[in-house]
């Protein structure tokens, strides 16, 4: 860990970070970030690294809060990249913050701690999202924001609908965001919303993991190690989920634009071309190529997680071509991606 001197609530946000990056049903991987603003320095996850590893190693970044937020007032390009505004002389590691500090910087509370949340996810992609969001967060001081790019375009809209003190953002097709001035603050109400946000998931069919097996054979695919990735396949609704599209950012930057659904006859090694981590075999489960990175495990994780708490009747809304053609160009999310790339499974 860095030597550089941390507060105790700088320590507390490590601690709580670390705890959220250890629970796929709040963060995937490296998704997520939180933040503490202290001495006029915006502390927040750098981009790529992962939550769970707060407390072992310097994952946060210091930017320079003024300086960035004086570039926002004044539409300064650069604010896009908020590398320009890290205080270098306190990141001796070098690395680049969240593409999501914007985001933090905007809003005016101390602590901003934003998830992946599943119960979130399942609510923000369907199409009625926001009047669900409104039924379920009633009593919440809380906006839904609809899907737009995040970073820049993200934190203006946030800005926009501020206001009565607003703490809580779903975001449609991406996650959830909420603010306090203390790290307990907004732990206590991260739970209270994820509470009021749950479903019950349903129950998947068994994987047919003999026939799995056959359709593995001479291809670079294998049975996943976490069992519940089957549920995309042995469980219809879910299926027709995954085949919807992509739903969210890190399912497009971890798992590709489409997730490959097996036509009847076809195995792992028809479908070895497509190099897509994760081939459905409607019916009987799933297969994961051997090289998947351990990002992309910990995405069709989430997938599985969010399809089994939609309900079989409710319509959802993908990102649109134009909505993917923007992340996949973006030099924020090449980086991620380029990261994703380089990580071998179970190393992140």
């Amino acid at each position: 860990m860095s030597t550089i001197p941390k507060s105790p609530e700088f320590e507390a946000l490590n601690e709580l970070s670390a705890r959220l990056g250890a629970n796929p049903a709040w963060v995937q991987g490296a998704g997520g970030n939180t933040s503490i603003k202290e001495q006029g320095i915006l502390w927040i996850k750098a981009s790529g690294l992962w939550l769970v590893h707060a407390q072992q190693q310097e994952i946060m970044v210091p930017v320079a809060l003024d300086a960035l937020l004086d570039a926002l007032e004044r539409d300064d390009p650069l604010a896009e990249k908020a590398q320009h505004f890290v205080r270098e002389d306190l990141n001796p590691l070098g690395l680049r913050p969240s593409i999501e500090t914007t985001v933090h910087a905007v809003m005016p509370q101390k602590v901003v701690v934003h998830v992946h949340c599943v119960e979130t996810i399942a609510l923000a992609v369907a199409a009625e999202a926001g009047s669900l969001v409104r039924e379920r967060l009633a009593g919440f001081r809380h906006a839904f924001i609809p899907y737009i790019r995040p970073g820049l375009p993200l934190a203006r809209a946030i800005a926009a609908c501020l206001g009565d003190g607003i703490d809580v953002l779903v975001l449609g097709n991406h996650g959830l965001v909420v603010a306090a001035d203390s790290v307990a603050g907004a732990e206590l109400l991260l739970e209270q919303v994820t509470a009021a946000l749950a479903a019950r998931p349903r129950l998947a069919p068994p994987a047919d993991l003999e026939a799995l097996e056959c359709l593995a054979l001479d291809s670079s695919y294998q049975l996943p190690e976490d069992p519940a990735l089957h549920a995309l396949g042995t469980d219809p609704a879910s299926c027709r989920i995954a085949a919807a599209g992509s739903l969210y950012p890190d399912h497009l930057i971890f798992l590709g634009i489409a997730i490959l659904i097996a036509r009847p006859g076809e195995t792992a090694r028809d479908l070895e071309q497509a190099a897509s981590p994760l081939l459905v075999f409607p019916g009987k489960g799933v297969l994961v190529t051997r090289h998947a990175s351990a990002g992309s495990l910990a995405m069709a994780r989430c997938l599985a997680d969010v399809a089994s708490r939609i309900p079989p009747a409710t319509a959802v809304r993908a990102l649109t071509d134009s909505e993917q053609a923007e992340l996949l160009g973006w030099d924020a999310e090449k980086y991620r991606k380029s990261l994703n790339a380089g990580m071998q499974e179970g190393s992140p």
